[in-house]
C-alpha cells in the first residue's frame, strides 16, 4: 500500500469533521498567533516540514512484515484516535473561547502530542528515518510555535489561562 493512504485519515479529521462541527474551529484551527523573533524561522521550518511529510509519503510503501507492523500499526490507530477526540474537543471551546474539557484537562496540546504519536505510526509503518527527522524537525519547530499560541491566549484570554497553565502541563 502505498504510504500517502497513511496521511487521508487525518487531512479528514482535521478539514472535513472540523468543519462539519464547527466553520468557526476550521478557521480558528487555521490562524496563526503572530509571532515573534525565531517564531519565524520556526514556522517556515513548520511548513516546510509538515508539506515535506505529507509529500514524501507519496514515495513510500507501508512495511507489513511482522512483528514491527503491528507494533506500529498501533502506534498509529493511538495517535488517530487522540487526533479525532482532541478535534472534537477543539471544536467545543467553553463560552469565552477557552478549551478546559476532554484531553485539554490533561495537556495544552494535545492535538500536537496526537499529530506526533499518528506521524510516528506513519515512520514506523513505513520504516523509514528519513520521515521520522521529517517529524522529529516538526516537532520542534512546533514547540516554538506553541509559545506564540501561549502568548496569545494569554494576551486574549488573561488570568484564565495562566491559571490554566499552571493546572495543566504543556504536553502530558
Amino acid at each position: 500500500m502505498n504510504g500517502f493512504f497513511l496521511v487521508i485519515p487525518i487531512i479528514l479529521i482535521r478539514y472535513a469533521i472540523l468543519g462539519m462541527i464547527s466553520k468557526a474551529a476550521l478557521q480558528r484551527a487555521a490562524y496563526f498567533a503572530p509571532l515573534q523573533g525565531g517564531e519565524k524561522f520556526a514556522f517556515a521550518m513548520y511548513q516546510i516540514s509538515n508539506t515535506l511529510m505529507f509529500l514524501y509519503l507519496i514515495f513510500l510503501r507501508v512495511k507489513t512484515e511482522p512483528p514491527i507492523f503491528y507494533a506500529a500499526l498501533l502506534v498509529y490507530i493511538l495517535g488517530m484516535v487522540l487526533y479525532i477526540i482532541s478535534t472534537v474537543d477543539y471544536a467545543r471551546p467553553d463560552g469565552n473561547g477557552v478549551n478546559l474539557k476532554g484531553l485539554y484537562k490533561v495537556s495544552r496540546n494535545p492535538m500536537y502530542v496526537a499529530y506526533l504519536i499518528y506521524f510516528t505510526g506513519c515512520a514506523l509503518l513505513t520504516k523509514s528515518l528519513l520521515l521520522f527527522m521529517l517529524l522529529l524537525i516538526f516537532q520542534l519547530s512546533s514547540h516554538w510555535i506553541i509559545y506564540s499560541e501561549e502568548r496569545w491566549c494569554i494576551e486574549s484570554f488573561g488570568a484564565q489561562y495562566t491559571d490554566y497553565m499552571k493546572k495543566v502541563r504543556r504536553y502530558i
